[in-house]
């Protein structure tokens, strides 16, 4: 067949047309079939994304944790949300006031909700006074560590426990309430409230406070949503249920083990008078955490600042 099967002549003329349209014909092919491939991919990124472990506690496994996209004030060096987080609802609660003072090192934060519905990204209670909170446990193996610390420099701290792992650690749950840090709701699962129906965001925040009320006799007073990820009907449930919604302004990414000297030079560059400091106690191996907050604590302190209970 050979170049006649493309319709050769020597002499050029209609069959070399006929040659690139059909050239042409077969290039869109190609490109739609990548583009297919391509779509599909993502549709199966997303659904990998979604789903769910059935069996072993929550912080068996470090878990891959997709955060909001958060900019960088010019003023204080804090992470405020997105202009595409204000877009949908995400605002920041602005930056904190400079009033008084409060007495004591460790105080009751007032938390700065900005526009009613959204999340508190800071602490309002006077200059240097700040708020660290610990996500994802209780853990076994690195909470009790994080106590010690806590317990050695006198502060609280507030710890954003998911349910499942209440359930797995009751005595943790309660060994936290009992130093006198506060607990709070972080869905039963870990889940990505944004990728499941109304129905299914409500379930996973009653049972995760129906779980930490029964163990530990703490009903929560806030919610935080995993990965920053709020919702409309989240924030909607939290105010029917008078759940103060709790985001957060320093994020050091512990949870992706940079580095014990990354984590506390990030801290340490980012936090100003009312962050609210994001760390993880369960979720996988927290041993760069607990390092890295033996290093912070200290050093925040002796800067000033004080810690609060947002």
């Amino acid at each position: 067949m050979g170049g006649n099967f493309w319709g050769a002549t020597d002499g050029g003329g209609p069959s070399v047309a006929r040659r690139r349209l059909l050239v042409a014909a077969a290039g869109s092919v190609m490109i739609g079939l990548g583009a297919v491939a391509c779509q599909t991919g993502g549709e199966s990124t997303t659904a990998g994304g979604a789903a769910k472990r059935t069996a072993g506690p929550a912080d068996s496994a470090a878990r891959p944790r997709p955060q909001p996209t958060r900019e960088l004030t010019r003023a204080s060096g804090s992470a405020e949300p997105s202009s595409a987080a204000r877009s949908t609802g995400q605002a920041g609660a602005g930056a904190p006031s400079t009033g008084a003072a409060s007495t004591g090192a460790a105080s009751t934060g007032a938390a700065s909700t900005g526009a009613a519905g959204r999340p508190v990204y800071y602490v309002d209670d006077g200059p240097k006074v700040i708020a660290l909170t610990i996500d994802d446990g209780p853990s076994p193996v690195y909470t009790p560590q994080l106590l010690s610390v806590l317990e050695k420099y006198r502060v609280r701290a507030t710890f954003s426990m998911v349910g499942q792992n209440v359930s797995y650690y009751p005595a943790i749950a309660r060994e936290v309430a009992e130093a006198g840090h506060t607990i709070i709701n972080h869905t039963w699962d870990h889940a990505n409230l944004s990728l499941l129906s109304a129905a299914r965001q409500r379930t996973e925040i009653t049972r995760a406070t129906d779980v930490i009320h029964e163990k530990t006799g703490v009903r929560p007073r806030m919610f935080r949503a995993p990965y920053g990820a709020w919702s409309p009907v989240a924030l909607a449930y939290c105010a029917s249920e008078h759940l103060i919604p709790l985001d957060w302004s320093v994020d050091p990414r512990d949870w992706s083990r940079p580095g014990v000297s990354e984590i506390v030079s990030t801290i340490m560059r980012t936090t100003t008078t009312g962050s609210i400091i994001l760390e993880h106690d369960g979720g996988g191996n927290r041993a760069q955490t607990v390092a890295a907050l033996k290093i912070v604590i200290p050093r925040l302190l002796d800067d000033g600042y004080r810690f609060a209970i947002p």
